[in-house]
């Protein structure tokens, strides 16, 4: 086994080598015996940043998965475990949240963590109104009494805290020194189990394995993200034993590479969902028998297949069955002429001819690109004409956050709890609401299950606003995602998660190393 020492000097010489000789993703460069107790991974496409609490981007928290913390954790099974918290405790008015915070936690550059720290991540999102402030609305008040407890008083009942607190690493904790100093979004500093080591733009970001780690160390020296847009060039790397891992894996193949014996394959059920959503902001968007229409004149089951060759599940809602909290819905399962008829019908009562849609997609997704050339057949027959503008991601939320777009795809991923799925998206002050959807109702029914403790009422309410979402057309629901990875056999440990979450802690090479 290489020391831990070693296997910092030789992820560091994979990186100052890959900024030397030009490597291309997915070559593996070879640095002798050593090199192989570094995992590889290809990822689809480079983060944005790195800053956990202001960053969107899937990409960016592949990644970040890796290098945070938060104070509980989704196990494998979607249920909070301790994490950064050892144990925690509510008040019996449900108004008073006591964390008990893990001793001996110390972040990468050896800073001891304290519950100060936990008060500073969580005050940054709550006073900057950063990209998860939503998940804070309940909270008045977060202290810390000692080094070792955080306290959280909220205003009224919050069902789904730990699921907040918990859920993704946009709520990592984060070291204040790491903030003030400006490099958290280019040089993060964490408590998890691996440290942030470089990044080169364009190819890859590389980690090292975090010894002093509160779970134990990794049971790999490192991990090097490389940058690899199309599947099927990383799917061959895989095969070549270029790289370790990945989830750009072509759907396609998936029958095919159920017997391929160079690679272990998951496909997992998962609760993500990809959508449409039409800016209301716009006329004659802004009209919901217009919407409806453009809903009715969608063809989900020639998406589904075009963009994930059957290995996704057509949905008119955001949670997949089979999810407790599911809520049957069919409303615009009219195909064909039918559902052609449909939407004339609505585009008539309207008094709207809409000619032209402009529909924004990314690269960076290619389901998107691929939904959007059906999309554009499927509005034709209604005299709407498409219009498909491909942008790079960084580009896609730039446009997407001015309301620079008549028509989007895009997925959302990693939820957990039924508020995940709703409120930030469809809530009138929701933070992620591009579409600008706003309806009484709904927010009425999405503030009750916020506060609702009892979980047959509260399923209720959020049956209730999901399906009023679809009527309204706040979004144009697709389907429910599979999660497609594939790795190197010789890797064991990891496990592919129904919430998309990508952890390198536990996975180990075995006695005959990496590929």
């Amino acid at each position: 086994m290489v020391t831990t020492a070693v296997r910092t000097v030789v992820l560091a010489t994979c990186v100052f080598l890959a900024a030397v000789t030009g490597c291309s993703p997915g070559d593996r460069v070879d640095l002798g015996a050593g090199a192989a107790d570094a995992l590889i991974a290809a990822i689809a496409g480079e983060p944005d940043q790195l800053d956990p609490h202001k960053t969107t981007s899937y990409f960016s928290f592949e990644v970040l998965e890796n290098v945070f913390d938060t104070l509980v954790e989704p196990d494998g099974n979607l249920q909070i475990q301790p994490a950064l918290a050892r144990a925690w405790e509510v008040s019996p008015d449900q108004l008073t949240w006591t964390f008990h915070l893990r001793p001996g936690v110390t972040f990468h550059d050896g800073t001891p963590l304290t519950a100060d720290d936990v008060v500073f991540s969580y005050r940054r999102i709550i006073d900057e109104q950063l990209a998860n402030s939503d998940k804070f609305s309940s909270v008045a008040a977060v202290d810390a009494p000692d080094p070792n407890t955080v306290v959280i008083r909220v205003d009224r009942p919050t069902p789904n805290m730990l699921t907040n607190l918990g859920g993704f690493k946009g709520m990592a904790i984060v070291s204040r020194a790491n903030v003030e100093s400006g490099r958290i979004a280019t040089q993060p500093v964490g408590t998890g189990p691996f440290r942030f080591l470089g990044q080169k733009s364009g190819d890859s970001i590389s980690l090292a394995a975090n010894p002093n780690y509160w779970d134990g160390p990794p049971g790999v020296s490192g991990v090097t993200y490389r940058f690899i847009s199309e599947p099927s060039t990383a799917l061959s790397a895989l095969q070549a034993g270029e790289i370790d891992w990945t989830d750009s894996v072509p759907p396609q193949r998936v029958t095919q590479l159920r017997d391929d014996e160079s690679l272990e394959l998951a496909v997992t059920p998962s609760n993500d969902y990809w959508y449409l959503a039409l800016n209301e902001a716009r006329e004659p968007w802004n009209d919901v028998r217009v919407r409806q229409a453009v809903a009715y004149a969608v063809d989900r089951d020639a998406i589904v297949q075009a963009t994930s060759y059957g290995t996704a599940a057509v949905n008119q809602l955001a949670i997949p069955q089979g999810n407790p909290w599911f809520t049957p819905y069919d409303r615009y399962r009219d195909d064909g002429e039918q559902g052609l008829e449909t939407a004339r019908t609505l585009l008539r009562e309207a008094g709207a001819q809409p000619r032209e849609l402009d529909m924004l997609v990314t690269t960076e997704y290619p389901e998107t690109v691929t939904a959007a050339q059906i999309i554009a057949d499927n509005l034709a027959p209604l005299g709407i004409s498409v219009k498909i503008r491909t942008v790079d991601f960084a580009t896609w939320l730039d446009e997407q956050n001015s309301g620079n777009f008549d028509m989007l795809m895009m997925g959302w991923l990693g939820n957990i709890d039924p508020d995940d799925f709703y409120y930030a998206q469809h809530h009138t002050d929701g933070t992620s609401n591009a579409q600008k959807f706003s309806d009484p109702e709904v927010d009425r029914l999405l503030d009750a299950g916020r506060v609702e403790t009892d979980e047959a009422a509260r399923k209720e309410q959020y049956a209730g606003a999901a399906t009023l979402i679809a009527d309204k057309v706040s979004y144009i629901y697709l389907y429910n995602p599979s999660v497609i990875q594939a790795w190197n056999p010789a890797l064991s440990g990891y496990e592919a998660r129904r919430d998309g979450a990508v952890r390198f802690r536990s996975a180990t090479f075995g006695a005959d190393g990496g590929a």
